[in-house]
């Protein structure tokens, strides 16, 4: 059987992973927090997978191989963070009003609550809509998705959005993911 077949490939991704997953989790668990650390994992070894052809062939350059896929996707995460954060502090600067009228502050207040609890998907749709100003298409290309799966995206946002700021706990989802 060639190392090129499917299951001489299996084969050697399998060795791969048994190698190395220990010290890739501890490799992570060094850069990231709690349960992060098993999701940079698996997605490094989600690239080494879909990459299986460019692993290098000797064990020792294959684990750093692995290692920098890791640190890459540790480097994602954090980008990741940062950019929720900015966009944060953005809606808060968007939001600003003036203290002496108590109507709009509590409907700030409100606003930030209400996007504290979106998914960290539903806040990045809506920030590309509504303060990055991107179409559709735009924002789609951005997430590396098609227009129509961004619209809906959108649209479930915002559906989420408003019935957290509807003030009825009945009405109000669990924060998801989709």
């Amino acid at each position: 059987m060639s190392e090129d077949s499917p299951p001489g490939r299996e084969a050697r991704f399998v060795a791969l992973f048994e190698a190395t997953y220990g010290d890739l989790v501890r490799f992570a668990q060094r850069r990231v927090v709690g349960a992060q650390a098993e999701d940079v994992v698996a997605e490094a070894f989600l690239v080494a997978w879909r990459r299986t052809d460019d692993v290098p062939a000797e064990l020792t350059d294959a684990r750093a191989w692995l290692f920098g896929i890791a640190r890459n996707v540790i480097l994602n995460v954090h980008r990741g963070v940062r950019r929720r954060t900015a966009l944060a502090v953005r809606l808060a600067e968007t939001t600003a009003v003036p203290l002496d009228d108590t109507d709009l502050v509590g409907r700030q207040i409100d606003l930030a609550r209400a996007w504290d609890r979106l998914s960290a998907v539903h806040q990045e749709a809506l920030a590309l809509a509504v303060l990055d100003g991107l179409t559709a298409p735009q924002a789609a290309a951005v997430l590396g998705i098609s227009p129509v799966a961004f619209r809906l995206r959108l649209s479930r946002a915002r559906r989420t959005l408003r019935a957290f700021l509807d003030h009825s706990p009945a009405q109000v989802p669990e924060r998801h993911l989709s």
